[in-house]
């Protein structure tokens, strides 16, 4: 990792000036913001926080129509969570948000560093979030990055291909239970092709994973507390224009794993569809539902859980005003958000009112999500230049 930090550094500083250099170029830009906020649950709860993520960016062009550029950013944020006077908590960190440096051409990438990397059709329920933990209810859709080397080709009739490889990978990422092995290489790709009126694809990863021996029935203790166990993912998703938008994803993982906890088929269906109606400004309609389940063979029912989401918004001027519903099948519970939106040149302001159960099953692995439990208001103003 130093290597790549100093080799993408020592790029930056041979590039052109952008005013001498057609070809180059070397920008400044980050996002700041702040945020607070109440929670009306009992007892009281009162959040607060800050951030900046400064972003530069450089790159030149190396060959014919061969282009290399490079990126990086950081994430510094602190927080304050107040509950009482013995219960208050703090949080600040200062870490990378983004680290690459990628070449390409206009059909070809190959890049390699801390980057995002994230693909399918859904918005409220991602089957196949993978490697990101974008939530729906954040207008920053901010997400940690994963390590790796990602390369995609794409053929003139809009067909393209992906494989990756990433290492040095220990957080949870999306729809994670139990982390990966850092030591170990996880390896995967995808295969997108058009078809009438809409595209489909196939993805498929494969990891190891640190399970935990607390949670297996082993009866000897193993080095470490934890046990490695391989884990293969596969991924389909599609999305048509029909007049309305319709798209879908699916994902299915086997892990061997060994618990009362956690079986070893698990299986995530999303059906979605979307619509803007031609009143006023123009009112967007989105609806998905979404199937989970976990069991001890492939099409066994096991441990099943469903939700549908309906969002909508509609801007009016410099605004815009949206609701976000989930309604969870199962426990007959209803997650309810509003946010209403104000542009203002190089500003952004946000209110957010919720209402949702006590106990918070939806996105339970994603930060920030007790804040959301229960009733309350958040404030947020954001600054990008």
């Amino acid at each position: 990792m130093k290597f790549f930090i100093s080799t993408v550094f020592s790029i930056l500083i041979l590039l052109p000036d952008e005013s001498y250099a057609q070809d180059s170029f070397l920008r400044f830009k980050g996002q700041a913001d702040a945020y607070g906020g109440i929670n009306f649950s009992d007892p009281i709860q009162i959040q607060s926080g800050c951030r900046f993520i400064p972003s530069f960016s450089a790159g030149t062009k190396i060959y014919g129509g061969l282009k290399f550029d490079t990126e990086f950013s950081a994430d510094t944020y602190l927080s304050y969570h107040f509950t009482d006077w013995k219960n208050d908590m703090s949080d600040q960190a200062l870490k990378l948000y983004r680290l690459w440096a990628r070449v390409y051409s206009d059909r070809f990438e190959l890049r390699a560093g801390l980057q995002k990397i994230n693909f399918g059709q859904a918005s409220s329920f991602r089957p196949l979030m993978w490697f990101d933990q974008m939530d729906q209810r954040d207008p920053l859709q901010l997400t940690s990055g994963v390590y790796g080397l990602l390369g995609r080709y794409y053929f003139q009739n809009n067909a393209n291909i992906w494989l990756w490889a990433l290492w040095g990978n220990s957080k949870n990422r999306g729809w994670d239970v139990v982390s990966s092995d850092r030591k170990i290489p996880e390896i995967g790709g995808r295969i997108q092709l058009p078809v009438p009126k809409g595209e489909v694809a196939v993805s498929y990863h494969h990891r190891t994973v640190n399970f935990p021996d607390s949670l297996s029935y082993r009866p000897f203790p193993v080095p470490n507390g934890y046990i490695k166990i391989p884990e293969d993912r596969i991924g389909f998703d599609g999305k048509w224009d029909l007049g309305a938008g319709l798209w879908t994803e699916y994902s299915l993982t086997h892990c061997n794993y060994d618990s009362d906890v956690l079986k070893p088929w698990t299986r995530l269906f999303t059906l979605g569809t979307d619509y803007t109606f031609s009143i006023g400004n123009g009112i967007y309609v989105s609806s998905e539902f979404f199937s989970y389940g976990n069991a001890g063979k492939v099409f066994a029912k096991g441990r099943t859980m469903s939700f549908t989401s309906l969002t909508s918004n509609y801007p009016f001027g410099i605004n815009r005003a949206g609701i976000i519903l989930y309604y969870n099948w199962t426990n007959n519970t209803l997650y309810r958000f509003i946010n209403l939106q104000r542009q203002n040149d190089k500003w952004t302001y946000y209110l957010f009112l919720f209402r949702n159960p006590e106990d918070f099953e939806l996105y339970n692995r994603l930060s920030g999500n007790s804040m959301f439990a229960g009733k309350g208001i958040q404030l947020m103003a954001v600054f990008n230049f």
